[in-house]
């Protein structure tokens, strides 16, 4: 594996320290766990078996243990045991469609978990801190052009958004109620709409793209207006990886709930996506079809991230173009060689992130 240790990328906060990542076989965590251990952290994980195959954590030979946050015994046991400095909390089910289906389970998982997860940290001194992260789907959604700030009203149509808006506000009352007992603090980091290398979920859009043309078919779309903030996933997770940075280094200014997004202005529909797709991978075929089961899916969602811009110099690197074409680069490579352009797109958008003079990779 590449390194970037030499680097000294977030003010070498992360050399030698041991984080914990939840959900780390998920699509994400894979992602964060690999750049973490390019800048010599010491990285743990907990999740479950990875959910598809190909898998991007199994590709990357990243290890793991296998532990249910539901479960609130075997999390405390294993998190007093490793005594970790930071914790990235990533584990969830992420799938809208998925939470039509499965709402108690979505909900055990999002909410109760995530309680399971705070709990089980009471009184660990190692602990500097946990990134929580939520979704961008916690807004009341108004099918509005004006972005969403942190402070606007929380909300949610469908089973998944509710659960991540609920877990937004568990979150900030377990803070309030516990704040005597709490030696660390909580954020919560919302983005959403990643794409990357790697992520084999079902009924997201460039996976289904990706699997329709490996087979030669023609991929159904249900929305293609549909708008919504796309962005690589190493976007989001610089995001985190800032906040992560802050609550090391004990900056108390760092609290409450912070956005991740791609400029508003950028912000493009589905169709245009499928555009952009095509033109980097001529064998995509799609067509337009509305969906049989009347799920409702929002049509319009952007967030606001000036306060990120503002107060953590965090602002995103790769315009969406970029990021749709690093990312269908990455399934061409895979598909025809087996080989993963992970620590290869890591590298890269740290030479961008440089050259866009932030903070962080300096």
């Amino acid at each position: 594996m590449d390194s970037l240790v030499d680097q000294q990328l977030f003010g070498d906060v992360y050399h030698n320290k041991k984080v914990l990542i939840t959900g780390i076989t998920g699509f994400k965590g894979s992602w964060l766990a690999v750049w973490l251990q390019m800048m010599g952290a010491k990285v743990v994980g907990v999740g479950l078996e990875p959910d598809t195959s190909p898998s991007h954590f199994e590709l990357l030979n990243l290890e793991f243990h296998h532990i249910d946050i539901r479960n609130i015994e075997d999390l405390e046991s294993f998190i007093t045991t490793e005594e970790p400095d930071l914790i990235f909390h990533l584990a969830a089910q992420a799938l809208v469609r998925r939470s039509y289906k499965e709402p108690i389970y979505t909900y055990n998982t999002n909410v109760i978990g995530s309680l399971n997860l705070y709990s089980a940290c009471i009184g660990l001194k190692s602990l500097k801190g946990i990134v929580s992260v939520t979704s961008d789907k916690v807004y009341e959604n108004k099918e509005q052009y004006q972005p969403y700030k942190e402070d606007d009203e929380l909300g949610g149509y469908d089973m998944y958004s509710s659960s991540k808006a609920c877990m937004e506000l568990m979150t900030s009352s377990y803070v309030r109620s516990y704040n005597e007992l709490l030696n660390f603090p909580i954020v919560t980091a919302r983005a959403g709409n990643v794409i990357g290398g790697g992520d084999w979920a079902e009924d997201r859009l460039i996976p289904d793209l990706v699997r329709a043309t490996e087979k030669e078919e023609t991929v159904i779309i249900r929305s293609p207006d549909a708008i919504r903030p796309w962005q690589h996933v190493l976007e989001p997770l610089s995001g985190y990886l800032v906040l992560g940075q802050n609550l090391l280094s004990a900056n108390k200014m760092v609290s409450g709930s912070w956005n991740f997004g791609p400029q508003t202005q950028k912000y493009i529909a589905v169709k245009d996506v499928l555009r952009i797709a095509q033109l980097k991978w001529k064998n995509i075929r799609f067509e337009y079809k509305e969906q049989d089961d009347k799920l409702h899916e929002a049509g319009l969602l952007s967030v606001d991230s000036s306060k990120a811009n503002s107060l953590l110099n965090w602002s995103p690197v790769w315009e969406t173009a970029k990021a749709i074409n690093i990312t269908i680069a990455w399934y061409k490579s895979f598909i025809s060689t087996g080989d993963t352009y992970t620590t290869n797109d890591i590298l890269s958008y740290v030479a961008d992130a440089r050259n866009h003079k932030l903070s962080w990779a300096r």
